[in-house]
């Protein structure tokens, strides 16, 4: 399950998406994560779905790469869809068993809370997948920049957003690599009520405790051999520029929120 976290990790490719300016693809994918808790009923969430379904063809990224990605949550997904099913009242009763009453308003809100989780994931993965870590940290920096006006150092905290995002990949081997070496010393990690599994983590969180501050002293350290003082008066290589397609991407994501609140007032919630 560990090397099935594939979040912060960035796939090189030359699709529509890796083309679109890391600016525009940032303001984008947090606009998209607010259009998707707008949608109040299944053919809002469904255009939503067909959208996501659409950018990940485009993206080409790997469609076994997006369902490793929703692997980590699955029990997410199953905790909520029960909780809705069995606590969702109101609406026609469908099955009923002692305390347990499940009606169709429930199997409804299950199934629309699983789709927008999905769809969440989703939509926010594509952007690490598609913008290498130097061009997101430029994104943010620059789109933070009115901060500046409040003494707020904009371009420390986009590095260290960006290198939290860009480690978790490397905490993730390394997590792997510690079990695999408990495991090889004899170690029981898998069995046993949830008190014990508790006690048998804290072999493995100590040592990634170690290894991620001494893998912080070493990045800083190689830092201030470079002379890295943030990037007040800092340069760069490559100057982000918008074009035509981030435009268009923007009309795009422009008529999907039309499209959503045309169909939420058309057809009435019914959650």
């Amino acid at each position: 399950m560990i090397r099935d976290i594939t979040i912060g990790q960035y796939l090189p490719g030359d699709s529509v998406l890796h083309r679109l300016d890391a600016r525009m693809k940032t303001a984008l994918t947090f606009l998209f994560v607010i259009m998707i808790f707008f949608c109040k009923n299944f053919l809002s969430l469904g255009l939503v779905a067909v959208f996501t379904l659409l950018l990940t063809v485009l993206s080409k990224v790997p469609f076994r790469m997006m369902i490793k990605s929703l692997k980590p949550i699955f029990i997410i997904l199953v905790f909520t869809a029960v909780l809705n099913i069995l606590y969702t009242g109101g609406g026609r009763e469908l099955f009923g068993f002692w305390k347990i009453s499940i009606t169709d308003k429930g199997l409804y809100t299950a199934g629309f809370m699983v789709i927008r989780i999905i769809c969440l994931i989703t939509g926010s993965s594509l952007l690490t997948y598609t913008t290498t870590p130097t061009h997101l940290t430029d994104a943010i920096e620059r789109l933070l920049s009115p901060l500046k006006l409040f003494k707020i150092q904009v371009n420390t905290l986009a590095m260290m957003m960006t290198l939290a995002l860009r480690f978790i990949p490397t905490l993730i081997e390394e997590i792997d690599r510690i079990m695999n070496a408990q495991k090889a010393r004899g170690a029981d990690l898998e069995s046993g009520g949830v008190i014990k599994r508790a006690k048998a983590l804290i072999p493995i969180l100590i040592p990634l405790f170690i290894s991620a501050f001494r893998r912080a002293y070493e990045l800083a350290f190689a830092m201030e051999c470079r002379c890295y003082h943030g990037g007040d008066g800092r340069t760069r290589m490559k100057q982000m520029k918008l074009s035509a397609r981030d435009f268009a991407a923007a009309f795009c994501v422009a008529l999907l929120f039309g499209g959503i609140i045309f169909l939420n007032y058309k057809f009435k919630a019914l959650i």
